[in-house]
């Protein structure tokens, strides 16, 4: 809907300008706004060729121009025209020449030469609105080239007795020392004497700036901890205008950047985190006190500031009571927020974490993607041996729940891949152990890595050394994989797991050779993974053979007479092997397909093998001869 434009637009712009704005802003497609830029820029060309332009215009082109190279257009053709305008004596027309060349030129431009020339003009006038403009365009505009020509200028306007411009340059200072360390490595003491300005923005500029070089290097600047300590303590007592509250809170952001300042200093640093102390109790205090979202931010920054130096049980204490409104809230930002913050508590001292335990589960079942992957991440850390069951067992309960419909296949694997880790590290009993991993791989079997499998059947061949709870164990997972031989479609790693153990341990169910080598084929029907598993059933088998005196059952026998034929090479090899072996002596096949539960002592001479080559010389064979002797 259209209206007329306030009486400011009409009196600083032309009218052809607003209907330009109130066009874009009306077009209901990005070709009707491409039709109407490219005849702006059919029309800015045109006029800028014209040999005079009257200076009354020349702002609003440059604003034109802006409009045309942000939508998308080429304004190429006015670049020279903006470098032009920002040496116009005019104030209006020389701040949109600078904000128009910003805007299209970038730091390596064929044109920088020309503004850094202009901005060298300009840093000395006498208007401090003309040195402001001049050192905003050479913080967008500067290189490391163009730095030396202009850093003198810069560095004595720290002197101006207007802050404002103080302040820009500053700022114009962190920006070289971005693009160019070493030009500005002589000036870190400026920033120092900047930090004690009397005008608060000075102040906060050189706070930012001093923010670059701390993280950068933190021991050279050590002994400003008590300047920044006595800075904090001034803002947290109101000791700045009111113009920088904020929702009633006194320059958060500067509190912010302090907090991350003495987080750095801080770090292993006992004698300087001694200093920090009490204001950092205070800030945190203060912060809690305030209900409102920037009091919540300021929170979040404390406690990771406390958690970052040198560990006070009294504060991390203050820390650990202050968040749990934030894993409590209803709020899943301030949820996020707290688990984050209660992971950097639990990576001091777990302790202090123990009570929001329960909280922090219950985050397991909020439907935010985000937040349950946070709060997986956070109970790994948290778990102990005394709590071990029940978060293991929430885990469990995710990857049930998210099974079909979880989106994200990586954190279905992290959470498989830790929750294995978890239980082998803090398991209360090998029988929980089997009980979890069966659980595991049943119910997240298509993330679960081999070699978690491979963890599960060590621990029941090699056991624990207590044969009692060993038995127990074996017994246990023996039981539980019979029962679940008749599900279709399980797992490859369960049922690898499940055909080892049966293969190795199948008599502790109770069952007779002949009846568990006819499960084991059984299972090779219900299943669909084919030859990966029909080669490991046929292993099983002629292990459960070396342990029964009756040799195959009749439907193991048609099994291995079937794979013999088999057209997969790997098959038909362990169903010939099997074939021989079963008829050999039982000497023979044990020797050959030794129990894992065993340790296996190599006979190099391989003298179980002596019988068989006497009977094989006795019925014509011809003897070995070395090689040297062929």
């Amino acid at each position: 809907m259209s209206s007329a434009p306030p009486p400011a637009v009409q009196k600083n712009k032309s009218k052809e300008f607003y209907d330009l704005v109130r066009r874009i802003g009306e077009c209901k497609s990005k070709t009707d706004e491409d039709v109407i830029m490219q005849r702006e820029s059919m029309y800015l060309r045109a006029l800028l060729q014209q040999p005079k332009i009257d200076k009354m215009k020349i702002k609003e082109v440059m604003l034109r121009l802006m409009y045309l190279e942000m939508l998308g257009h080429d304004a190429s053709f006015g670049h020279i025209h903006a470098v032009k305008a920002c040496v116009e004596s005019d104030i209006a027309i020389k701040r949109a020449g600078y904000l128009a060349t910003t805007s299209f030129l970038n730091e390596d431009h064929d044109l920088i030469i020309l503004i850094v020339n202009t901005v060298q003009q300009d840093l000395k006038s006498d208007d401090y609105l003309v040195v402001c403009a001049a050192l905003t365009a050479i913080m967008r505009l500067v290189n490391e080239d163009t730095v030396p020509a202009v850093l003198p200028q810069v560095t004595s306007l720290l002197m101006h007795p207007v802050a404002h411009v103080r302040k820009k340059a500053v700022m114009a200072l962190m920006r070289f020392y971005q693009k160019s360390p070493q030009s500005v490595s002589h000036l870190h003491g400026k920033f120092r004497e900047m930090i004690c300005d009397k005008d608060p923005s000075v102040m906060s500029a050189a706070v930012c700036a001093l923010h670059e070089l701390v993280a950068h290097d933190p021991e050279p600047h050590k002994n400003l901890s008590s300047s920044f300590v006595s800075v904090l303590k001034q803002v947290i007592d109101r000791r700045l205008p009111k113009s920088y509250e904020y929702h009633r809170t006194p320059a958060p952001f500067v509190q912010i950047k302090l907090l991350k300042i003495l987080a750095i200093l801080g770090a292993h640093d006992k004698t300087t985190s001694s200093e920090m102390y009490n204001v950092l109790e205070d800030t945190l205090a203060r912060a809690t006190d305030s209900k409102n979202q920037i009091g919540n931010a300021l929170v979040y920054e404390s406690v990771r500031t406390i958690t970052s130096i040198y560990p006070n049980p009294q504060l991390l204490a203050q820390c650990a009571m202050v968040i749990s409104r934030f894993i409590k809230s209803s709020n899943n930002n301030l949820k996020y927020a707290g688990l984050n913050t209660l992971a950097c508590i639990v990576n001091v001292n777990p302790q202090y974490a123990a009570e929001h335990q329960m909280a922090v589960v219950d985050c397991l079942e909020d439907s935010d993607e985000t937040l349950r992957k946070k709060t997986l991440d956070l109970l790994y850390k948290m778990t102990k041996p005394n709590n071990v069951e029940v978060i293991v067992e929430r885990m469990l309960a995710f990857l049930k729940r998210d099974g079909d419909k979880y989106s994200d296949q990586y954190v279905r694997e992290e959470t498989a891949s830790r929750v294995a880790e978890l239980a082998e590290r803090y398991a209360p009993d090998a029988k929980w152990y089997v009980e979890v991993m069966t659980e595991l791989f049943e119910t997240a079997g298509d993330v679960v890595k081999p070699s978690i499998g491979q963890g599960l059947m060590r621990l029941l061949a090699e056991g624990t050394g207590d044969d009692a709870i060993d038995d127990l164990s074996r017994k246990s997972a023996v039981n539980a994989y019979v029962n679940l031989l008749h599900k279709p479609k399980l797992p490859l790693v369960l049922l690898k797991t499940m055909v080892w153990v049966l293969g190795e341990l199948g008599e502790l169910s109770g069952r007779n050779a002949e009846t568990l080598m006819d499960m084991l084929v059984e299972v090779t029907e219900k299943q669909i993974h084919g030859p990966a598993v029909e080669t490991l059933v046929l292993s099983a088998i002629a292990k459960i053979a070396r342990r029964a005196s009756g040799g195959l059952s009749p439907n193991a026998r048609a099994f291995v007479e079937q794979n013999a034929k088999s057209k997969f090479v790997e098959k038909q090899q362990r169903a010939l092997e099997v074939d021989v072996l079963v008829g050999e002596e039982t000497q023979i096949l044990s020797g050959v397909i030794a129990p894992s539960a065993v340790d296996v002592n190599v006979d190099a001479s391989l003298s179980m093998l002596n019988q068989y080559v006497s009977n094989a010389l006795a019925n014509g064979a011809k003897p070995y001869q070395e090689k040297a002797q062929r």
